[in-house]
């Protein structure tokens, strides 16, 4: 199993839209594939088509710690499920913060997971609180969504100070699994400008695969549809399927030695 956690503090740089969109494509392409939704907005949920209305949510398991397929939804597409959420995920930053071993929290559900799925996706919320370091404390590596903007240089710094400290206090294996740029606009010289530059500092974290702005991307959450559903010649349906290929083609070789590793280390 390979978990990625999918996240930027800013809001609005297509996080849940390429947690959607990239599970549906992993899981069309047959891998078994879980979205955790630890965000309270819940818009993964629900653009997905479940209801965010529910008794069993991540918010549950966390509090309980368990998280079995009474947790764990199906969706529409064939090997995907999703750990919803709900507004009750607020509450968590300041219920769980006394607990014991509280960073470990969502970790603990997960390890009693790793047999039954060969990716985790977790939809971060747009901050840096509890549930962000919760999922990068859990997580083999980091997918960081950038929009191609100014102001995703900033937010990028301080995001990759945080996934260091993560390293250094929690989890010392945590990776950048890589920098997506969204909402992609060829024809603007600003877009241009900021691939360019992160380019020039992160060259070997970037994906080759980039996200254009498809104004079918954006309604397809409307009808609780990933865009490989809702509309499959469109341009968002193609980059998606092209990032879900790249990600499996560079995670080949963790796969295979996952199958060669003893039964006790794979379900661990």
């Amino acid at each position: 199993m390979l978990t990625i956690a999918i996240s930027n503090q800013k809001g609005g740089v297509g996080k849940t839209t390429t947690a959607i969109n990239l599970g549906a494509c992993l899981a069309l392409s047959g891998k078994r594939t879980l979205i955790i939704d630890i965000d309270p907005q819940a818009n993964t949920t629900s653009g997905l088509g479940l209801s965010t209305e529910s008794e069993h949510t991540i918010y549950n398991a966390l509090i309980d710690e368990n998280a079995d397929n009474g947790h764990i939804k199906p969706t529409i597409v064939e090997n995907l499920h999703v750990l919803s959420s709900d507004i009750n995920l607020a509450a968590a930053e300041i219920e769980l913060s006394n607990y014991e071993n509280a960073h470990y929290r969502l970790k603990g559900i997960l390890n009693k997971l790793r047999h039954k799925f060969d990716f985790i996706l977790i939809d971060c919320p747009p901050a840096l609180g509890f549930l962000t370091i919760n999922a990068l404390v859990a997580s083999d590596s980091v997918l960081i969504p950038l929009q191609t903007e100014y102001f995703a240089l900033e937010g990028l710094g301080k995001l990759m100070n945080t996934i260091n400290m993560i390293r250094d206090s929690y989890n010392p294996s945590l990776e950048i699994e890589g920098l997506l740029f969204t909402m992609y606009d060829k024809r603007t010289s600003l877009s241009n400008q900021v691939v360019e530059e992160i380019k020039k500092n992160f060259t070997s974290h970037v994906f080759e695969t980039v996200i254009p702005r498809n104004i079918r991307l954006s309604e397809a959450p409307s009808h609780g549809l990933p865009i490989s559903l809702y509309d499959t010649k469109s341009k968002g349906a193609d980059a998606y399927i092209d990032l879900a290929r790249e990600i499996i083609s560079r995670r080949k070789s963790y796969f295979e030695a996952l199958k060669n590793a003893p039964a006790a280390v794979t379900e661990q």
